[in-house]
């Protein structure tokens, strides 16, 4: 992902289809409108992260991608599958884990990575080897058989990372996933899903407010207001908007005194 230039515009690495391609998409709730013409690339093996302060527009591209609401202006496609056209080819490349809390804290953890499986078809037999799989590579296999409940906030949201990988998507979206986790709990969530993006080569786009959760390299968007106003890596977005540091660069794009984008 590379700016050309710093505002707005696609980006893409040119090795095959993008992980996740957004083109010229606009969507409004009567006449507000939540996304402006937005248009980038995740590329395959690449940690993406979407910046942007509550209110951006993050949430609201995610349910365009994930098909809660349709396309309706420009188009989107997973792996070169486009969402609307060939929505099962292109989900079942995708992992989602929402801003909300999702697991029904009554079921073990178990349970709740069972009940998914099936949504997706994976028979039981292989539900629990997968589920068992996805646990450990999160390091949340000694709690199988714990009830939801009983988990951290933190640990939810590992066993809700496993639950997405069940199906072995190549992306993986995650909108705001830090929201309420303590500074450990954080870095840990953060050190996962780069780790899966080194390991296994997934894509992700990870959608925040903090940008201590950005890193140099870190291939960064920045959208304000429903505009996308500047992608590349996390330095290159502060090196062409100006300013010390990423928070500065911020602050020169959006016009806003970065508040919680700060971290």
């Amino acid at each position: 992902m590379r700016p050309e230039p710093a505002r707005g515009g696609a980006v893409a690495d040119g090795a095959g289809p993008a992980a996740l391609a957004v083109s010229r998409v606009s969507h409004s709730y009567g006449k507000r409108k939540a996304l402006d013409e937005v248009s980038f690339d995740v590329p395959q093996g690449r940690f993406a992260v979407l910046l942007g302060l509550n209110g951006a527009g993050k949430s609201t591209l995610f349910s365009l991608v994930t098909r809660l609401f349709a396309v309706t202006h420009g188009s989107i496609s997973i792996f070169g599958f486009d969402v609307s056209r060939d929505p099962g080819e292109a989900l079942r490349r995708l992992g989602v884990v929402f801003q909300a809390r999702t697991l029904d804290l009554d079921l073990t953890v178990a349970q709740n990575l069972s009940y998914h499986a099936a949504l997706h078809g994976i028979s039981a037999r292989e539900a629990k080897a997968r589920a068992r799989d996805a646990l450990a590579r999160v390091d949340m296999l000694d709690r199988l058989e714990d009830k939801a409940r009983a988990l951290s906030g933190g640990q939810m949201r590992r066993v809700e990372i496993a639950r997405a990988l069940l199906h072995r998507p190549r992306l993986l979206l995650l909108d705001e996933p830090t929201v309420g986790l303590d500074v450990k709990a954080r870095a840990d969530i953060l050190a996962h899903v780069r780790a899966l993006v080194a390991g296994e080569g997934l894509g992700v786009l990870w959608a925040t407010h903090l940008i201590d959760e950005i890193e140099p390299g870190d291939e960064t968007l920045v959208l304000h207001r429903g505009k996308l106003l500047a992608c590349g890596t996390a330095e290159d977005v502060r090196a062409q908007a100006g300013g010390d540091d990423l928070t500065a660069a911020f602050r020169r794009l959006t016009g806003e005194n970065a508040g919680e984008a700060r971290g």
